[in-house]
């Protein structure tokens, strides 16, 4: 689920937004200095810069170095131009040349997410990526921090459901060495046996501490629930006695039998040549092999969830609140529902006017937060609520909040309450458009879940097309138009009878999910 999947990156996005900090302060200096260097213009000719063009515009900058579509609300709004290669090994590159400050973002895409791990060893792709930097055939770990720290660069990985994903920023000046560091620690890592042991009693010792995070604990039950056997109902991380079992030779095999070429995308995202990108990508990632011959996937089928209807009580004795979710059926990523449902979520639950958090915080001060979304996937998803509460008031926190659910399944949106909606997320979407970490991973996006190049540009159009009756249509098929899954985490002697009547409820220790 959405918390779930913050929870697993979360300590490597906080170590690379540092770094990406570093980097942007060191790029604007340098664009600082380069223009202090500039001499300056006569003051008695004054040369006015064309009213057509920013006044911040460099005189020679390539047109898709202008100034960021979209950062007004109401302009245009499209991705610089997309400059595709192959590599020689079958990598597919997509370059986008995109100034003015030097830095450079890539991303590296493999369809070898959570999905795609074996059987009995959930958990593998997870613990594979953290493995990728811990050395290689010519640099050990400290020499390839040494390297990315140096030039104030940032490398890390990460995985969900889909795919397994390297990042790297760095300033453009550096991007050779670093894209070859890059095409290292995927091409030929060593795993070292001892980084292998460590990084696993690191992770056996996190979910001991789990157990003491009522949130990740619900959390883990919730996508269980929801999913049952289904490849998306394995936690990201795996679990205690999954991880327990992982050895050297199972981390070599997943990366060579689901890592490879032919399986991944190469997005690059700055100051660069398109040229200079493709053959910098030919050389740093020559003679990789490995992995399948063509993506993999799985169908996509929305089918209903095993466990509607029915409530799971975990069990944590201590506990004087109850963490609470709600789930039921969405949708895969790109499915024609996408903007209607989005719309209708946030006035439902995705904002902080919502109805949801009107009716449980304000009003009846039942919880500090309260939220519903779509989780999508490349071939599903759901529609769930997280909340927590105080024991007493367990069963008023699920009651209220189906009745707004329903309340928007049966009657659909207010005009007004549509159009918020959508004024509020065409103002923040060209946010997504911003850096260009942000232009690579939204072309990464639109091409592994294929939405389309004109995702971005007629994102809004799109949006703001959806009517009421689009609502109600969509609310009627998301909202629990069947009885949802209840995952309740607390203290199951007070809690189970406030439960009654909600469906048949099973009671399961805590200690279930470490």
């Amino acid at each position: 689920m959405a918390s779930r999947k913050i929870a697993s990156v979360k300590k490597t996005v906080r170590k690379a937004a540092k770094a990406v900090r570093k980097q942007a302060v060191s790029a604007r200096n340098k664009v600082a200095a380069v223009r202090a260097k500039a001499p300056a213009r006569s003051k008695s000719a004054p040369k006015p810069a064309p009213k057509s063009a920013p006044k911040s515009a460099p005189k020679s900058a390539p047109k898709s170095a202008a100034p960021k579509s979209g950062a007004a609300a109401t302009g245009a709004l499209k991705l610089p131009p997309l400059h595709e290669s192959t590599t020689s090994t079958g990598l597919k590159v997509i370059a986008a040349e995109r100034g003015p400050l030097p830095l450079v973002s890539v991303r590296l895409v493999m369809r070898a997410g959570a999905v795609w791990d074996p059987p009995g060893k959930d958990g593998l792709a997870d613990f594979t990526a953290r493995l990728l930097r811990r050395g290689t055939k010519r640099m050990d770990a400290d020499g390839i921090s040494e390297a990315v720290e140096f030039v104030g660069a940032s490398l890390y990985a990460g995985v969900n459901e889909d795919v397994l994903s390297v990042y790297l920023t760095t300033p453009a000046e550096h991007f050779s060495a670093m894209l070859d560091v890059l095409g290292q620690v995927v091409r030929e890592p060593t795993f070292p046996e001892q980084e292998v042991v460590d990084a696993r009693e690191r992770a056996l010792a996190q979910f001991a501490n789990d157990l003491d995070d009522p949130s990740a604990i619900a959390d883990r039950a919730f996508t269980r629930a929801l999913w049952g056997d289904h490849p998306y109902g394995r936690d990201l991380g795996g679990i205690k006695r999954t991880v327990s079992t992982f050895t050297r030779d199972d981390v070599a095999r997943f990366h060579a039998e689901r890592m490879g070429p032919r399986v991944s995308m190469l997005t690059v995202v700055g100051a660069l040549s398109p040229e200079t990108v493709a053959a910098e990508a030919e050389r740093a990632f020559a003679g990789w092999t490995g992995g399948p011959d063509t993506p993999p996937e799985l169908p996509r089928k929305q089918a209903p969830l095993a466990k509607a209807g029915q409530v799971l009580l975990i069990d944590k004795p201590d506990q004087t609140q109850s963490q609470v979710r709600l789930g039921g059926p969405g949708f895969w990523l790109g499915h024609e529902d996408y903007f209607p449902a989005t719309a209708m979520n946030i006035a439902l639950g995705g904002g902080f006017t919502s109805r949801l958090m009107n009716e449980i915080r304000v009003n009846r001060g039942l919880t500090y937060g309260v939220s519903s979304y779509f989780d999508t996937m490349s071939a599903g998803g759901v529609f769930a609520l997280s909340t927590f509460t105080k024991t007493a008031s367990t069963r008023e926190i699920i009651d209220v909040a189906l009745e707004e659910i329903h309340g928007v399944r049966d009657g659909g949106l207010k005009t007004r309450e549509l159009k918020d909606a959508q004024s509020y997320l065409a103002g923040l979407y060209p946010l997504r458009t911003e850096t260009n970490e942000s232009v690579a991973s939204v072309i990464a996006d639109i091409r592994m879940h294929g939405l389309g190049d004109d995702w971005v540009e007629k994102f809004r159009d799109r949006l703001r097309a959806v009517t009421p009756k689009d609502v109600s249509r969509v609310a009627k098929k998301y909202a629990f138009a069947d009885r949802p899954v209840i995952v309740v985490l607390g203290k199951a002697s007070e809690v189970k009878p406030l439960l009654e009547g909600l469906g048949p409820i099973t009671v399961v220790p805590a200690s279930e999910y470490e």
